[in-house]
């Protein structure tokens, strides 16, 4: 069955930031029109502002709107939410461009509720800044879990080379062990377990689980937590299914590259997972959150005020982005038709037993 095109919607995150520019080049060539129609988040007179700074693009098919309803395919659709006296002040972290950013997001968000797009690419946003203006959420993950009302997400980083999710997420790291238990090391290996299998087609992931303390503890040498918590967590999700492995000490796992042996890492903490992640796959990493019941990802990176504006950003892992949210939109169409295909099969298999004589009574 032919799959259909689906609707992304992608916000401008802050608006003096590399937002505009990475998003403009990503959807720049035509050719990638083919796979989805896009609809940007944010407002016509930015876009127009922000690609004249770019010099390499010599032209775009793209189509204003104020519905996603309305938006065209193999067209850059710029939905414009956003007040007409918006103005762009390239690497500055401003009251206004914040606010932008909160008003893009929750457009999107209402859309993407309301089946007007199918996926969700966000911008890179400045937390402070926004924090600032009332948003009252670490991040983008915290919020669209409230949005949609689920007990938890994951955020899973993911690239050509790694999956990585995280236990704690955008936490001080002081808070970090008092905030590592059983359950929650048991809820994020079944969101990601879920999510693999779902979202990324594995039959059977492998999961490798990191520990909290320098050489998983040493044996409770240098710390308990491998023993009390994460190696009865890792015993729970196996008793259930789970191909879950570890724990590992981060320097020997990400140093000689183990990683590579299994279809996601789970880390305990943000940079210790991020850190690796990043340098590793910075270009083309993208921020997935695993347990929404829609798509959501977003580049690695931040806003880069530094070269706000100046026709540096590099592009790729917005591109990523998008094109992840497109895989990911496609398998779970497939999971899905797979689940209804078996639930068919149980029913004509249950029929046939309903219908078959049972064995004669004999005299």
């Amino acid at each position: 069955m032919q799959k259909r095109k689906p609707i992304v919607g992608i916000t401008q995150g802050d608006s003096n930031g590399i937002g505009y520019e990475v998003i403009i080049k990503a959807v720049a060539d035509p050719r990638v029109l083919e796979f989805f129609t896009p609809v940007v988040y944010g407002s016509s007179k930015l876009f127009g502002f922000y690609r004249k700074t770019i010099h390499e693009i010599e032209q775009l098919d793209t189509n204003v709107i104020t519905s996603a309803a309305d938006a065209k395919p193999k067209r850059i659709n710029i939905l414009n939410c956003l007040p007409e006296n918006v103005f762009a002040e390239p690497g500055q972290a401003t009251p206004e461009s914040a606010k932008a950013a909160i008003t893009a997001l929750a457009r999107a968000v209402d859309d993407v509720k309301a089946g007007l797009i199918d996926a969700l690419v966000t911008g890179p946003i400045n937390k402070k800044a926004m924090s600032g203006e009332g948003f009252g959420f670490p991040g983008h993950t915290e919020y669209l879990q409230k949005q949609f009302g689920v007990s938890d997400v994951t955020m899973l980083m993911t690239s050509h080379r790694l999956r990585l999710g995280v236990v704690t997420g955008h936490i001080p790291l002081k808070d970090v062990p008092r905030s590592i238990n059983k359950d929650k090391i048991l809820s994020k290996l079944r969101l990601m377990n879920n999510s693999l299998k779902e979202d990324f087609g594995i039959d059977l992931p492998r999961i490798a689980v990191l520990s909290l303390n320098p050489h998983s503890g040493d044996g409770g040498l240098l710390g308990t937590e491998e023993q009390d918590i994460i190696m009865p967590a890792i015993a729970e999700a196996i008793a259930e299914g789970i191909m879950a492995f570890g724990p590992y000490s981060p320097d020997g796992f990400f140093g000689l590259s183990h990683y590579e042996r299994f279809d996601a890492t789970l880390a305990m903490y943000h940079d210790q997972g991020l850190a690796p992640f990043k340098a590793l796959s910075f270009e083309d990493g993208v921020n997935y959150t695993a347990g929404l019941p829609i798509v959501r990802t977003s580049p690695d990176h931040g806003t880069a005020y530094d070269m706000a504006g100046r026709d540096e950003a590099d592009p790729q892992s917005m591109r990523s982005a998008i094109f992840t949210a497109i895989d990911i939109f496609n398998a779970r169409a497939d999971y899905a038709e797979l689940q209804d295909g078996k639930m068919e099969e149980r029913r004509l298999e249950g029929s046939e037993r309903k219908e078959r004589p049972g064995r004669p009574q004999i005299a």
